[in-house]
């Protein structure tokens, strides 16, 4: 496994989150994006879930819901503002908590969905320990989740400690082994976005993914980064990690095999 990457302050990223619930779904079309690419994912999984948990991400999921119309669907986020935006949903029920302390009983889902959010998460193996525990056997978790590449435009300018560094495919597929789960298959593709009426990092402010990482410089940024941030080219690149895999009903035979596709853009 590579070198651990620097962690988030938790507290930070919820006070983020709770101030932008008003504006984050105008600004989140990557996120909805990414979610109707992990519903075509289960087109090729048998999957008849009666319970599930949407784990951290943020304002429920219409299409999740569509599809499993029949099962009772549970939101989880740690910033309670973000819960409020259920919509019409007529199933769903709200968990305020953090995903690597779910508040919630062994064995009690059948699937685990989980949309841009893993990388939220102060340390991600212990969330994905906590999707294990909270499933049943049998049970399948499917994530997605950002990677190294993301915003290294926006890295380059803002200088050390200003910008999220992400975990690789690779580390999540083993932190999946070591979870405790059967199969993993990881994915990943690379999403380049061009700004016009709107820039990048406005768009990271009115969704509420600001820095916070627990190392961030606290002083003021000063001009030369205003400056810096404002000659920042139109477009984005964001690398997508996609991963899913199973609960074993029973101890696994070879739980280190791990399948793994790479998509270049």
């Amino acid at each position: 496994m590579s070198k651990p990457f620097p962690p988030i302050d938790a507290a930070a990223a919820r006070r983020r989150f709770s101030r932008a619930a008003p504006t984050y779904a105008e600004a989140s079309g990557l996120e909805a994006e990414v979610a109707g690419r992990m519903l075509q994912r289960l087109d090729y999984i048998k999957l008849a879930p009666r319970r599930i948990l949407d784990a951290g991400s943020g304002p429920p999921q219409r299409a999740l819901c569509r599809r499993y119309a029949k099962a009772e669907v549970f939101f989880l986020d740690y910033a309670h503002s973000m819960l409020r935006k259920r919509g019409i949903f007529r199933r769903p029920k709200a968990i305020c908590a953090d995903m690597a302390r779910l508040p919630l009983a062994e064995g009690e889902f059948d699937f685990v969905w989980s949309n841009m959010a893993l990388h939220w998460a102060a340390d991600p193996a212990a969330a994905l320990r906590e999707f294990h525990r909270v499933l049943r056997g049998g049970g399948l978790v499917m994530f997605s989740t950002l990677g190294p590449d993301t915003l290294k435009e926006l890295r380059e300018a803002a200088g050390p400690g200003r910008v999220h560094a992400f975990a690789d495919m690779h580390d999540l597929g083993d932190m999946l082994v070591g979870a405790g789960f059967s199969a993993p298959v990881m994915d990943m593709e690379v999403i380049h976005i061009e700004y016009r009426n709107r820039s990048l990092v406005a768009d990271l402010r009115l969704s509420g993914q600001t820095n916070a990482r627990a190392d961030r410089p606290r002083g003021l940024a000063g001009r030369a980064l205003a400056a810096r941030l404002q000659r920042l080219a139109p477009r984005a690149t964001f690398e997508i990690v996609y991963g899913h895999a199973w609960r074993p009903e029973s101890a696994p035979r070879d739980a280190k095999t791990i399948r793994v596709f790479k998509r270049m853009p």
